[in-house]
This record gives structure tokens, sequence and C-alpha cells, in this order.
């Protein structure tokens, strides 16, 4: 048997383990690994029917169009809109938190790119967004 002492979280344990059944082992040879197998990636499917909500789909905000010149915010990942924290017409500084959103169950916040004028806001509290979908505007 050997004894050996293991700290766990601040705690110390004596633990002690049998040696069973000790032989010289000699070392395997090498073995190549066997090459990777190709896997085929499957063609885009047809565009999916719509499934039926459980319950009622969160309101849409009504989608402003950018003016000329407005400089996009997307979402850089699909998720939630938790929260929107600016409003049409208030001025942000480069940083600043635009919208919180949550995407594999973290809160995530989108800030402003550029100091700037918001200029349309794109999303809704409790929409869901795309990879991509544009949040917000500045100008």
């Amino acid at each position: 048997m050997k004894k050996y002492n293991i700290v766990v979280n601040g705690t110390s344990y004596t633990v002690e383990v049998e040696e069973v059944n000790v032989a010289p082992v000699a070392a395997p040879a090498p073995v190549a690994a066997p090459a990777p197998t190709p896997v085929a990636t499957p063609a885009p499917a047809a565009a999916k029917a719509p499934v039926a909500a459980k319950t009622p789909a969160p309101a849409q905000a009504p989608a402003a169009t950018p003016a000329a010149g407005a400089q996009p915010v997307a979402a850089l990942m699909p998720g939630t809109i938790l929260d929107i924290k600016v409003s049409v017409g208030q001025a942000v500084n480069a940083g600043d938190v635009l919208v919180i959103l949550e995407a594999m169950k973290m809160e995530n916040e989108i800030p402003a790119p550029t100091a700037g004028i918001v200029d349309t806001i794109q999303v809704a509290k409790g929409a869901s967004v795309s990879a991509g979908d544009v949040l917000v505007t500045l100008k």
C-alpha cells in the first residue's frame, strides 16, 4: 500500500492506495494514428415550415429605415434581447452599452463601436435575433 496526502478545496485527506498485479510492463510499440475519416457535410435544407409557438411571440419594433450614412450595430451571435439601454435620438459614446443580448445563458453587453446619436432601434425587448441582425443604427 502507498499512502498519499491530498488537499481538496483547502481540506487535507490521507489516502491509501493498494497496488494490484504489479508486474513489469513493456512499453507498447508506437502505433500510427489512423487517418481521419472525411465527414460529408449535409446539403442545406429547404426552408423550414414555421413551428407553432406555445406562447405568443413578443411584439417586434417597427423596422425603421436607417438614414443614409448610418452605422449599423449588429448581433455577433444568435440570442434574445433582454434589455435596450438607449432610445432614438440619444447621444452615446464609444463603448456605451446599447443592448443586452442573452446568448447561451449569458448576458452580453453590445457596446457602441463609436460615438454618435442613436438613429434607429431595430429590435424589441424579448425578440430573438440571429448573428448579423442589425440591432441599432448610429449616425
